[in-house]
């Protein structure tokens, strides 16, 4: 099973150096990274081993100010690389970094004591010793990026971690393909592209996947693994993902792509914790690829983490909780929990008792709770009673339950929007602001900024739409209709100029005024001039 192998260590010790010796490749691609000699953000690398075996490396930054990336890196990986500078031997993000690790039940990997060619013997053993001691069980190799020694003991000792990977601990990469997106960027012939770590299932060209917590629909033209086309991704590669019809702005580094149906959507999630300091009510919670501010509501050695914006999370991932620092984290018992504080669900939740309540598919049925069903029908009455008055409909729900559960709210669904039954649009208290727009209006076209005004009000017939975001007076609009049809059923034809004086008017509103008749089918245009159309002409009286 492909395997997935980060970094970690603090600032100047010599990760993505040591990285460029291992796979030839500088994952230090940012310009300002360059100038500043530190990583910034993630760096990506496919690294071989000395059995044939390749294995994904990702590259994470070392400053204390970049820690939150590190996690986004961290998350979803096999094995560590632990990087100590044998001058300086363990200093604050290394052992924070190591935290962040354990936290995430990353428990396999090897330590590299780097830069071994600066120091003397004596130095280089104790820094040894010091990383055995910081590291137990984990293999410490001797290296230097500058003079290449160790390299290969050190390429060598990463396939001996990576065999004691055991296989049923990668048992939660089989199943609904999830990847959680560390990238986002465009290629210019292709369009946008995705990367990241496929944390579970498969990804292949032509499959139809969803980005959550978006609700976008989206579809898989190319699949590639370390810059190399593939049929099909498999968990744990890292994997860039081409989707044609989506704009750049509509992803960003957190989101998800899974099989539509496969995984809840969710703002709780109720988590085991394991705390390293006191952790506060309100602290970043980081899962997969992003970090969300959280309220955390504590039940003894378990809390439900309320976040501000939703993620997609299944049973058994990992959360990394800081406050200024890391604080601690938890393993996920409940991704889509009710809103309570019960220690006896979260008990039940950890010995693994079903707990439905956000929707789930079984047996090609959706299941939920009541709980949840009136949850959702609160928030949607919410948005509702906040719609705008003029159309006071929302956006309905996209998910893949939508068609199962929307018909059980007693909500109107008319097209893409929901409405309480019988409701219409109403100004209401715009009743003022449209009484005075309609007072500016008569031939001369007046720009409209509140678009929604302007559609309310010709729907009621106390408008007329003409140009982009432009209008004119009903009453207007019939007497230019009238001048038009008169001239052109004796002369035919008619031009933009003729018809500009006609009316007495200046060309941009002539013309605004023509394309409105096109447009309504009373005229058609051939070439410069235009001509009745049969629909208009009428009949003697």
């Amino acid at each position: 099973m492909p395997l997935t192998v980060g970094t970690a260590g603090h600032i100047d010790h010599g990760k993505t150096w040591l990285v460029r010796a291992l796979t030839g490749k500088d994952t230090d691609r940012l310009p300002e990274e360059r100038e500043r000699g530190i990583s910034i953000d993630l760096g990506y690398a496919p690294l071989d081993l000395p059995d044939g075996r390749r294995l994904s490396l990702i590259d994470v930054p070392g400053h204390e100010r970049f820690v939150r990336t590190m996690v986004a890196g961290a998350t979803g990986i096999d094995l560590f690389l632990l990087v100590i500078d044998a001058r300086e031997g363990a200093r604050p993000q290394t052992h924070e970094h190591l935290a962040v690790l354990r936290l995430l039940g990353v428990e396999h990997g090897v330590v590299a004591v780097t830069k071994a060619d600066t120091v003397d013997a004596d130095t280089l053993a104790m820094a040894v010793e010091e990383a055995r001691e910081l590291v137990p069980g984990a293999e410490v190799v001797t290296v230097s990026a500058k003079t290449g020694a160790g390299i290969g003991e050190l390429r060598a000792a990463l396939a001996r971690a990576a065999d004691q990977i055991d296989l049923v601990a990668q048992s939660h990469k089989v199943g609904p393909a999830r990847l959680y997106v560390d990238r986002v960027f465009t290629l210019r012939g292709i369009g946008t592209i995705v990367t990241g770590t496929l944390w579970s299932g498969r990804i292949a060209a032509g499959d139809r996947l969803r980005a959550e917590p978006a609700g976008l629909d989206v579809r898989v033209r190319s699949v590639q693994v370390h810059d190399e086309p593939v049929a099909v991704a498999e968990a744990g590669q890292r994997v860039a993902v081409s989707l044609p019809g989506t704009e750049r702005h509509e992803l960003r580094r957190g989101d998800a792509l899974v099989t539509p149906g496969a995984y809840p959507r969710t703002y709780r999630l109720d988590v085991a914790l394991d705390e390293l300091a006191p952790i506060p009510e309100r602290a970043l919670v980081h899962h997969g690829t992003s970090a969300t501010l959280a309220r955390v509501v504590r039940a003894g050695r378990f809390a439900q983490l309320r976040l501000a914006v939703p993620v997609v999370a299944a049973r058994g991932d990992r959360v990394v909780i800081r406050a200024g620092t890391t604080v601690g984290g938890g393993v996920v018992l409940d991704p889509a929990p009710p809103r309570h504080a019960d220690v006896r669900r979260f008990e039940s939740a950890e010995r693994g008792e079903r707990l439905v309540h956000a929707p789930v598919l079984q047996d090609g049925e959706w299941v939920f709770s009541d709980e949840w069903l009136a949850e959702l029908g609160a928030d949607l009455e919410r948005r509702l009673a906040a719609a705008d008055p003029l159309d006071p409909g929302i956006p309905a729900p996209t998910d893949p339950w939508a068609d199962t559960v929307l018909p059980r709210l007693g909500l109107e669904r008319r097209g893409a929007k929901l409405y309480r039954p019988g409701a219409t649009g109403a100004l209401g208290s715009r009743e003022g602001e449209a009484a005075e727009l309609e007072g500016k209006l008569g031939l001369e076209p007046v720009k409209v900024e509140d678009r929604q005004l302007a559609r309310f009000l010709e729907a009621e017939g106390r408008l007329v739409a003409v140009g982009d975001g432009y209008a004119i007076a009903p009453a207007a609009y019939e007497r230019a209709r009238e001048a038009l049809v008169t001239e052109l059923e004796s002369a035919g034809r008619i031009t933009l100029a003729r018809f500009r004086d006609l009316l007495g008017i200046s060309r941009k509103p002539a013309q605004l005024l023509l394309e409105r008749f096109d447009a309504d089918g009373v005229t058609l245009r051939v070439g410069d001039e235009r001509v009745l159309r049969r629909s208009a002409v009428r009949s003697p009286e």
